[in-house]
């Protein structure tokens, strides 16, 4: 650990032979030596005059995290001018002779000319001031920062090149942050420009080209140029249609069109592309961001640096396949064809998928049998997700059922009139059921899923990406294949997407212009994470599977052992098994209670006591840690309550809103139970485990939602739909309808069409 800093960071391992870029974000991690570029417009405030401390202060902070984690961090800087043109402004302002402000009036003094200031002598007086602002706060962290003023000659001259080259590494070798910056108080005058207002703009072209020729000099892995744009776009910011470039690679520039430069006599974003391919060339990788948003600009570096799809990535490997980008786009176009088709189109093509999952079983099983010894080989998997992981013969065969299933129920899902309403003569308006869009399912270790929920896209017309675990990448690539040649049949071979490229999970949740809606399947973690990142899209699921059965009073012997052994033991990984017992007191040392501790026992279910059980017992299993627990294993928690009303707090207070069962022979405390249970599934007298879609009849699941709007429980094709309005009329205005208007609303319900009786 280092620990020369007030903030300890622990050293990460960095080492890198330089000379090729980075090929993917992901590697970015593995930078070593670093330059970072602050335009202008990044270092200085909106009214050009003066520094703008907040974001300084927070780019301090950050360049301070990546040094203490064992990198080599170097400033580019701009921000001289401006701090100079503050302070001489003050002086000039302060020079003015008294006699003359008092004769001039305050209203006149307000308005006063400036003259234009000389940009040389703007940076004189505001160099050194802008070099103690660095000192100050990098000293905050305990790092010492050094000052290095250069010009284009200094690259040009070989013994000035040999001296630089020897300095910046001996600093870099003392753990000290060179700060670079061009020397603008000697070089020779610009033309005149006005993009800075009161001074002959120094060009900060000289900027980008410097940062560019140091990081090839220093043989650096990352430069990180920080402007007030997001990154390169493929028209100008603000135009219709402007698109962020994710990655851009070199020979991409005929397919952008440039626009004018920033606020503050930037050289403009095609000096920076420029600059950046020219550095490329060099062996070092680059990354054009937005260092001014206030929402990101806390942490724009340190996600850079992590790999997150901040800005713009140069990258000199273009990649095969499609970007997730287009990947989005094809499903989304591919989707509307999908549900332009017939109904009986679009169960064709699920019937021929569910032909090819047993036609080709021998396939399919042996990509799967890869998975798994990679997994075990591994070690990286616990025993439920291996048993996830695994496919067989029994469950294809499930899955073709339950693919047909899906094509029977699904021929009058999409276009199906809910509602009919005569608005006035000859002003008819229905409501009609739609495609929500482009789904995103992002799904762990279950191959299964993907045909599940590709069958249940195709036959609610929505477009598809998918993203699957690692572990599971030979299994979905040879089910993904089968998918999409059954699609092929209707020529709608893009509606599915399997996204293969190095996205992170994190990184698909923000494409909110592109995806309506995420349905992540998998871990409690992987859901939260999901939902904690997903930008303005809207997240259906679950985050945890707390599921309950409680054991009344007036409950079977028969029944009560063969429920909760199927809900607990028959598959214990699955989000629907049982992890809380709740027993009513008065069962406490009968009979019935002794059966059921022996079940489990025999059943090998490791027994944790609530607190209120663990009063009860001289000698108690152990103490759970917490009544909110999702074991997914052969763990479970027993607790005691007094009542039914009991059960239904207990089960509000420490339950998911999952899946919840009472075990009773009486109809009035079931009734209860059933009616005051505040989950999406609730249960009399049977297993938690038939909260599924297949058990429910809807052919399979997307997942299960337990949330309060649009679909809860397990969601099947009517989770997957929306509906618009469809008004037909002949010449019809609103002003008809006003009070003296020769219209009258009528609002008369019409019958719905016959739906289809197959």
């Amino acid at each position: 650990i280092r620990c020369w800093s007030n903030i300890p960071f622990i050293t990460v391992p960095l080492s890198r032979a330089h000379g090729k870029s980075f090929a993917h974000r992901s590697e970015l991690k593995h930078a070593k030596r670093i330059v970072v570029k602050l335009g202008s417009a990044v270092v200085t405030r909106g009214d050009e005059c003066g520094l703008a401390l907040g974001r300084l202060a927070s780019i301090v902070e950050q360049v301070s995290m990546l040094q203490n984690q064992g990198r080599e961090m170097m400033i580019v800087t701009s921000g001289a001018v401006a701090f100079g043109k503050q302070r001489l402004r003050h002086e000039i302002l302060l020079s003015q002779s008294v006699r003359q402000a008092l004769h001039s009036g305050q209203s006149q003094l307000k308005d006063m000319a400036i003259p234009v200031l000389e940009a040389r002598a703007c940076a004189a007086a505001g160099q050194s001031g802008l070099m103690a602002l660095y000192e100050a706060m990098f000293t905050q962290y305990s790092i010492c920062a050094a000052q290095i003023l250069v010009t284009n000659l200094d690259f040009h001259d070989e013994q000035k090149r040999r001296n630089l080259n020897g300095t910046l590494h001996e600093l870099l070798r003392m753990n000290i942050v060179p700060i670079i910056n061009t020397n603008d108080a000697v070089v020779p005058p610009p033309e005149p420009n006005s993009d800075l207002q009161g001074v002959n703009v120094i060009s900060v072209k000289d900027n980008d080209s410097l940062a560019a020729r140091l990081a090839v000099e220093m043989k650096t892995d990352l430069l990180i140029v920080l402007s007030d744009v997001e990154g390169l776009f493929d028209s100008p910011p603000g135009s219709d249609d402007a698109k962020l470039i994710d990655i851009f690679y070199p020979g991409d520039q005929q397919s952008v069109t440039f626009g004018t430069k920033s606020r503050v006599g930037m050289g403009g974003m095609e000096a920076k592309v420029k600059a950046a391919l020219w550095a490329l060339q060099g062996g070092t990788s680059v990354v054009i961001a937005n260092g001014t948003h206030p929402k990101i600009s806390g942490h724009v570096i340190t996600d850079i640096v992590e790999g997150k799809k901040v800005g713009t990535f140069f990258s000199e490997v273009k990649p095969a396949g499609p970007t997730v980008e287009q990947q989005a786009e094809m499903a989304r176009a591919g989707g509307r064809t999908l549900a332009a088709l017939q109904p009986e189109q679009r169960a064709e093509i699920i019937y021929r998928l569910a032909d090819l999952l047993t036609d080709q079983r021998e396939e399919i099983l042996l990509a799967n049998k890869k998975d798994l010894e990679e997994a075990e080989n591994k070690g990286r998997l616990a025993l439920p997700l291996l048993k996830r992981l695994s496919l067989s013969t029994s469950k294809l065969n499930s899955l073709a059922i339950g693919l047909r299933q899906i094509a029977a129920s699904s021929q009058d899902s999409v276009g199906r009139v809910i509602r009919r309403t005569r608005i006035a003569k000859d002003l008819d308006l229905e409501q009609v059921t739609v495609p929500i869009g482009v789904l995103l399912v992002i799904f762990e270790s279950r191959p299964d899923c993907l045909p599940q929920v590709s069958a249940l896209a195709i036959a609610s017309g929505n477009g598809l990406l998918l993203k699957g675990g690692k572990e599971a990448a030979h299994s979905n690539q040879i089910l993904h294949h089968l998918t999409q040649e059954a699609l092929s049949i209707h020529g709608v071979r893009d509606a599915v997407q399997l996204v293969n490229t190095r996205e992170e999970v994190e990184d698909l949740c923000r494409l909110d212009k592109l995806i309506d809606l995420i349905i992540p399947r998998g871990s409690s973690q992987l859901v939260r994470n999901i939902q904690k990142a997903a930008k303005g899209i809207p997240v259906m699921g679950h985050s945890e599977g707390i599921c309950h059965v409680y054991v009344d009073t007036d409950a079977s012997v028969e029944k009560v052992t063969r429920i909760i052994r199927d809900s607990k033991c028959e598959y214990p990984a699955a989000c629907n098994a049982l992890e809380t017992l709740l027993i009513h007191r008065d069962l406490l040392r009968t009979p019935l209670f002794d059966q059921i501790i022996d079940m489990l026992r025999v059943e090998q279910v490791k027994i944790h006591a609530g607190p209120k059980f663990a009063s009860y017992l001289t000698f108690s299993p152990s103490e759970v840690k917490s009544l909110r627990i999702e074991y997914g294993d052969l763990e479970c928690c027993i607790e005691v309550v007094d009542s039914v009303q009991e059960a239904v707090e207990h089960i509000h207070k420490y339950g998911s809103s999952h899946t919840d069962v009472i075990i009773t022979e009486n109809e009035k405390t079931a009734e209860f139970f059933l009616q005051h249970v505040d989950s999406a599934c609730v249960f009399w007298n049977a297993s938690t485990r038939f909260s599924d879609g297949y058990r429910f009849g809807l052919g399979a699941e997307v997942g299960i939602s337990t949330s309060r709007i649009h679909a809860r429980g397990p969601v099947g094709i009517e989770g997957l739909l929306t509906t618009k309005w469809l008004l037909r009329g002949d010449n019809h205005v609103v002003s008809d309808f006003s009070e003296h208007g020769s219209m009258k609303y009528l609002h008369e319900s019409l019958p719905l069409p016959q739906r289809n009786a197959n």
